[in-house]
């Protein structure tokens, strides 16, 4: 594959982000020089979880669902995207995916039997509010309704990121995200969710990936609505800034019992050389790709993601946004995949070709990946690769979760996304057992370090693999598998992986070597 596709293959699961090395580290980080080795068993047989861990796994509507013209939904921009030809791997889209929106019970009943306490879901915008305005469509508020339900009966907690990606078509219509106008838009959708739900779901997130919405969406092209322009990537993420916050306020005002975090994309990364330049390149980009939302929600402001002053100006940021941006999360919440290296860029001329290799991973362009940020950030593959092509660095886990919890005086944590892709299928030799061994190790070592951290104090209560199910996987349509469960895509069948059999003794007895 070329490097854009390998590149957006990354961001399709994971996301990159930065955990720069300065004297707030918990230990000693590995230079990028350093080859990642396996865990220790000894580390493995050692880790444990405590008592009411909450073990679980993550979803997202437009991934799963399917039914995507049914009881009244409006068109998102993922239906767009995949009805347009030469989008998607394989020319596939979402229109049935997993079929969950028909076959949820089945699939809680799955998540119950892999002993699960948590399920983190996301809720379709459009399927609420077919054009992301006006009075809800209730046939679209019933069924997660009956959805939540299903969770709690099973003993399973519903948590709910209201938007993962699928914006209302009507709404990119209007300017998208870098249209401040939405910022009121979300907030009251996220108000009628409250108002509709919030006696039985207590645990909120707005968004999955604030950063990937507006870069891959309107910087990289990469995602719809496929927009190529740096300008309009800082307008959205100011945009989305100001709906969490936003959303924040009408959530806690709709629903007494609500707690209200985050989904955000994270990743470790260190500076490619241990050069000044190169540390405070890895300072900027941890600042942009890893805490930028953060940030804005506990204190009110950006962190310092720029070289130079903050484009204020061009982001559209008015007096008093302080204040509007300013919603201290109840929890943290962020996914964990992989690492990232970052070099500095600024010391020279920045030429800019108007375009973006796909992701974050950008080509070695003069002056970097943008004008304000200057760096350039690498995905490195010194280690071995999953089979969607990231690379398995366990130790990532660890620096990042003691990380965020000195920087932000030990808030409770949530992993709200963390797996692999493998494409492991059925064995006819096995009468259909899926044995991947692969998926087990990856989980193995990533929680035996995640157990490490919180042995080292941190305050992490809940962790949610992704994925429940093999699902539509965006731009790679269905060529990739991270589920626990295998699906047929065919006729719909589900059988549980090795992985899944494993996940679901470890959720039981909060060990790893079972």
């Amino acid at each position: 594959m070329d490097r854009r596709q390998f590149a957006a293959r990354s961001l399709a699961a994971a996301a990159g982000a930065m955990l720069y090395r300065h004297p707030g580290y918990a230990a000693t980080p590995l230079s990028a020089e350093q080859v990642p080795g396996s865990v220790p068993d000894s580390l493995i047989e050692q880790a444990r979880f405590p008592e009411g861990f909450l073990w679980g796994t993550a979803t997202a509507s437009y991934q799963v669902e399917g039914a995507w013209n049914e009881d009244g939904k409006g068109e998102s921009i993922w239906d767009r995207f995949t009805h347009t030809t030469g989008k998607v791997r394989g020319g596939v889209t979402g229109d049935v995916a997993c079929d969950q929106y028909h076959r949820y019970p089945q699939d809680i009943a799955l998540a119950k039997q892999l002993n699960q306490k948590s399920q983190r879901f996301s809720i379709s915008w459009p399927r609420i509010q077919p054009t992301g305005t006006g009075a809800p469509n209730m046939k679209g508020i019933d069924h997660y309704s009956r959805f939540v339900d299903a969770l709690l009966e099973a003993g399973i907690r519903p948590w709910c990121t209201m938007y993962h990606w699928d914006l209302p078509q009507a709404l990119e219509d209007r300017g998208g995200w870098p249209n401040r106008d939405l910022a009121n838009y979300f907030a009251d959708y996220a108000g009628i969710l409250a108002k509709h739900l919030g006696d039985r779901i207590t645990v909120w997130a707005p968004f999955n990936m604030p950063w990937a919405i507006a870069f891959m969406g309107y910087a990289a092209g990469a995602f719809p609505p496929c927009r190529t322009s740096f300008s309009d990537f800082l307008k959205a993420a100011h945009t989305l800034a100001l709906a969490q916050g936003e959303a924040h306020r009408a959530v806690k005002a709709a629903s007494p019992k609500a707690t209200f975090g985050s989904a955000y994309e994270m990743a470790p990364a260190y500076p490619k050389t241990d050069s000044d330049d190169d540390r405070a390149a890895a300072a900027r980009y941890h600042a942009m790709n890893n805490v930028f939302f953060l940030e804005a929600a506990m204190k009110g402001q950006y962190p310092k993601a720029f070289v130079g002053e903050p484009p204020y100006e061009v982001m559209g940021f008015k007096a008093g946004d302080e204040k509007l941006l300013y919603a201290p999360l109840d929890w943290v919440g962020f996914h964990y995949y992989t690492r990232r290296i970052v070099s500095d860029a600024s010391k020279e001329q920045f030429r800019s070709g108007g375009n973006f290799s796909g992701t974050e991973i950008e080509s070695n362009s003069p002056g970097g990946r943008d004008p304000y940020t200057r760096f350039r950030a690498a995905m490195p593959t010194e280690g071995p690769l999953t089979d969607a092509g990231l690379e398995v660095w366990p130790r990532g886990i660890y620096d990042l979760v003691t990380q965020i919890s000195k920087d932000y005086n030990h808030p409770i944590i949530e992993i709200t996304e963390s797996g692999c892709g493998y494409l492991d299928g059925p064995d006819e030799e096995q009468n259909g057992r899926i044995p991947d061994g692969r998926r087990i190790q990856w989980y193995r070592e990533v929680l035996a370090e995640l157990a490490r951290a919180i042995a080292d104090g941190a305050k992490v209560r809940a962790y949610h693999a992704w994925t429940l199910l093999d699902n539509f996987q965006w731009g790679e349509g269905y060529t990739e598998r991270y589920g626990l469960i295998y699906n047929d895509f065919r006729n719909q069948k589900r059988t549980i992986k090795d992985s899944g059999l494993w996940y679901g003794r470890v959720a039981a007895s909060n060990r790893l070597n079972v």
